[in-house]
């Protein structure tokens, strides 16, 4: 699929919020997003493809305004990529599967896993009504 043929396709599917954060690396406001307050039991999905990406056993208050997990549902989920942008040094973060921006991990988290997944609630979609312990990969 060439580069313009795939930007028509995402640009049907998602409305122009989804499309600017998931397939061209924006952020929304802190605060703002469906999920960033939201402990709902469940699994949060790509807004683009479905894969599974986080479990709600794994998120937590992080107090920064967007939804915040500590590990990805299952290993390789999600991807990570050095991002230098605006002068900072982060780790960004996507799904492995169609590679839609989700946000940042950090290593300031406070459990075990000392990860702060932080994610755009555009970039994700809680399916509550999957067992979080399938693994709903092919």
């Amino acid at each position: 699929m060439s580069k313009q043929m795939d930007e028509n396709y995402w640009r049907d599917k998602l409305t122009d919020e989804e499309f600017e954060v998931c397939r061209e690396g924006g952020t929304e406001a802190p605060f703002s997003g469906e999920y960033w307050d939201v402990f709902d039991d469940g699994v949060y999905r790509c807004r683009c493809c479905g894969e599974v990406l986080f479990g709600s056993q794994s998120k937590f208050e992080s107090g920064c305004g967007w939804p915040s997990f500590d590990a990805e549902h299952f290993e390789g989920a999600v991807k990570e990529l050095p991002d230098s942008s605006y002068g900072m040094q982060r780790v960004e973060i996507r799904c492995s599967k169609c590679d839609a921006h989700l946000g940042h991990v950090f290593d300031d988290g406070p459990t075990d896993t000392g990860l702060r997944y932080c994610v755009n609630s555009l970039s994700v979609k809680l399916d509550q009504g999957s067992d979080e312990t399938e693994d709903d990969t092919e």
